[in-house]
């Protein structure tokens, strides 16, 4: 039984026929899909979330100050470890100092310690002790309980070496470094007695600092009294938990780290940021592995500015979804449709159905090819090829997806260019300014007494060389001369590879003359004599700024250590995360040294005139504790800027330098700038979304239709040879299979069979 005609027949035959992949229709389906999704994002991006954004940035800011005073307690002791260690195996050997001369060696260099011994292990007996007294008890059974590597070395069978936390009788908790003295009469203990505190940190009457270890035990406080504070306790479980964890150095610190919110209680709430003193994978750092911890707390009164966005993100949701609607009726309407028709008309023709004319289609491309399939509809009735000519009038396609693409910019743009910028009237909590003054100082105090420990180290060579040269005194005169600068090269030599902070070290007589040297080539002014003991700035103009540390060798007739500092450990002081961009500068205000993500010229001034005159005014209250800070308008943007001079003397105290800090506000997670990130962001998605799909629209659909458009137009005029095959399969390409089937009718000679 034949199958029935008529329109059911009609549509299984265009279903079966109908191309599955490729056209007009995925991208269509694709941009009304996307347009959906970031009308549904931009109204959950811009939802009111109260006072949030305010607490994130306060809180952020808290964790970092957290992480400054962890980093510059694990320096600190890392420091003091390696400087007994060091000492220590300066007077081994055969011909070792005595107990008395060590000690009091130590002292002329060093400052740090509050009590040192030199202890025989075998008997327990206390050789030499100077300032307070150590417990001897805790030093010969090792440090029980404490975890991770103590340094302890292939022959300390007992784990007696190393640093160990100690609880003595008043309280207080002190940090114990135990190393070996060798020599010709045995093995000797050199013990150092340190205070555990907070370095760089200054506390006041709102802020509360704590250094616990990994049972959460508070071994040093600052400030008022946290310990019945619950979200003290909840700080220090935390702080001791993740301290215990392998830290990976996540944002530039290296070890755990976080913050939390206390209650609020009337308009102050509390906010705590903790850092754990770790170490990073495949670092040696014998602080690192103590297991302390750093916690900060700070009250914060009045409430976040809330910024209100809740509205504006479903108006511009409601829009965006108005506006894709239209757009893709647009596209239905002016593509999608003609092509289909187009191909209805053409596969008619092929068939050889000719009865009816083709029906006239409105846009420029589809006008052109329907002109053109009915001129080849009247050659397959016996015509002669005509041109149809190129239809001028009407809309392009090209056109279409322009205006399209135009409609959904004219949503997208603004939110991404201009709406929700909030100027240079940014609401800025005070906390955030004494925060960049609080890190500011925590910097400057590290690269001060980072120096001064440089100057220490110089010192102790030339300690060490005048040790040598009164050892060597008894050779005979030809070879003392030869062997003194062969043992003077080797200690230059050691203490270069033992500190990264040198470029080189070196020895200089009365005259600046150079008489031995381990590293790069020297930059004391030749024929000059040697800077008095310090550290000293040796240019004020070049590539490169040259700093170095000079110390006298005791009765050595006018000869001295030098030791030139590294650009590259300048820069390392002072690049912090979270502090924005950071300067270390002298007394005229040329950057000697800038954090190594913004980078910097030697000797340039200021980038501003704003950080001139703070650190002007910075330099003239040279007698407070403290740096400066300031909350900077101009031109519709802020900063917080800070300036630290140099406290506290030591080595650096005739430098007059400083440590200068500015933070864009813009990079701070206020609610202001979070409603403009993500206004931005909503915007930046609309972009992309518009010209992924229409792209794809324009390469797959109008670009093909236009190249139809010419094909048709030349197989109407006559051309027979040009065989046609489609690109794709698609409603472009079955409208092209159809053509090629017209042509190869035209082309036989009967015409129409």
């Amino acid at each position: 039984m034949p199958a029935p005609r008529g329109p059911r027949r009609r549509k299984a035959r265009r279903r079966a026929d109908m191309p599955l992949l490729g056209g007009a229709r995925p991208p269509i389906a694709a941009l009304l899909a996307l347009l959906l999704a970031v009308a549904g994002t931009t109204a959950l991006l811009l939802g009111d979330r109260g006072d949030t954004a305010a607490d994130t940035a306060v809180l952020t800011s808290q964790q970092h100050v957290a992480e400054d005073g962890a980093l510059s307690l694990r320096a600190s002791l890392d420091e003091s470890i390696t400087d007994l260690e060091r000492a220590a195996a300066q007077f081994s050997g055969a011909g070792s100092a005595a107990p008395d001369t060590v000690l009091d060696s130590l002292g002329k260099v060093y400052n740090k310690w509050r009590g040192t011994a030199v202890v025989d292990p075998a008997g327990g007996t206390l050789l030499a002790a100077r300032g307070e007294n150590i417990p001897l008890a805790t030093v010969l059974k090792g440090p029980a309980g404490k975890t991770g590597d103590n340094g302890a070395t292939k022959d300390d069978k007992d784990g007696i070496l190393g640093p160990r936390l100690v609880k003595l009788p008043s309280g207080e908790t002190r940090m114990l470094v135990v190393t070996a003295l060798r020599g010709g009469e045995g093995t000797r203990l050199l013990v150092a007695s340190g205070t555990l505190n907070v370095p760089g940190i200054s506390a006041d009457e709102d802020r509360s600092l704590l250094v616990v270890d990994s049972a959460g035990t508070v071994l040093a406080s600052d400030g008022p009294s946290v310990a019945r504070k619950s979200w003290a306790r909840e700080a220090r479980r935390t702080a001791a938990a993740e301290s215990a964890k392998t830290p990976e150095a996540a944002g530039g610190h290296p070890g755990a780290s976080g913050h939390l919110m206390g209650e609020r209680r009337g308009d102050a709430r509390t906010v705590v940021g903790y850092a754990a003193a770790g170490r990073a994978p495949g670092e040696s750092s014998a602080a690192g592995a103590l297991g302390l911890s750093v916690i900060t707390s700070v009250k914060v009164t009045g409430d976040p500015t809330a910024v209100r966005t809740q509205t504006f993100g479903l108006a511009a949701a409601g829009i965006l979804l108005v506006l894709a609607v239209l757009v893709v009726w647009v596209l239905l309407r002016t593509l999608q449709q003609p092509l289909l028709r187009l191909y209805l008309e053409s596969r008619r023709l092929a068939r050889g159905d000719l009865d009816r004319p083709v029906r006239r289609f409105k846009g420029r491309e589809a006008a052109r090819t329907g002109a053109a399939l009915e001129s080849l509809r009247g050659q397959l009735l016996g015509g002669r090829p005509t041109r149809s000519g190129r239809a001028r009038g009407g809309f392009g396609t090209r056109s279409t997806v322009v205006v399209c693409a135009l409609v959904l910019l004219a949503w997208a743009a603004p939110l991404l260019l201009f709406l929700n910028r909030p100027g240079g009237s940014v609401s800025v909590p005070r906390q955030l300014v004494d925060d960049q003054r609080r890190r500011t100082d925590t910097a400057s105090d590290r690269v001060r007494k980072a120096l001064n420990e440089g100057w220490a180290d110089v010192a102790s060579v030339a300690q060490t060389l005048a040790a040598g040269a009164r050892t060597g005194d008894a050779a005979p005169a030809d070879g003392k001369d030869k062997d003194r600068a062969a043992a003077d090269r080797a200690v230059l030599e050691r203490t270069l590879r033992e500190h990264g902070r040198y470029r080189s070290v070196y020895v200089i007589d009365g005259k600046g003359e150079v008489l031995s040297r381990a590293g790069d080539s020297p930059r004391h002014p030749a024929g000059k004599p040697p800077r008095a003991d310090g550290v000293a700035q040796l240019a004020t103009s070049g590539k490169e700024p040259s700093v170095a540390a000079y110390a006298a060798v005791p009765g050595a007739g006018g000869r001295a250590v030098v030791g030139e500092y590294d650009p590259q450990f300048l820069i390392s002081m002072v690049t912090r995360p979270g502090l924005g961009q950071v300067w270390l500068v002298d007394k005229e205000n040329r950057i000697l040294a800038a954090d190594r993500n913004h980078g910097f010229r030697a000797f340039s001034a200021l980038p501003s005139g704003h950080l001139d005159a703070l650190a002007d005014t910075a330099r003239k209250h040279d007698g407070r504790t403290t740096g400066t800070a300031t909350l900077h308008r101009a031109g519709g943007s802020s900063d917080i800027a800070a300036a630290a001079p140099f406290t506290g003397g030591g080595a650096v105290r005739d430098l007059d330098w400083q440590v200068v800090s500015s933070q864009p506000t813009s990079w701070l997670e206020l609610p202001e700038y979070t409603a403009q990130r993500r206004t931005m962001l909503a915007g930046l998605l609309g972009v992309s979304a518009a010209v992924a799909c229409l792209g794809w629209l324009h390469i797959v659909v109008v670009r093909p239709l236009r190249a139809l458009a010419d094909r048709a137009e030349a197989l109407a005029g006559g051309d027979r040879k040009t065989v046609l095959f489609p690109q794709h399969h698609d409603e472009v390409g079955a409208v092209v299979r159809n053509l090629e089937l017209i042509r190869q009718r035209l082309a036989r000679p009967s015409g129409r069979n």
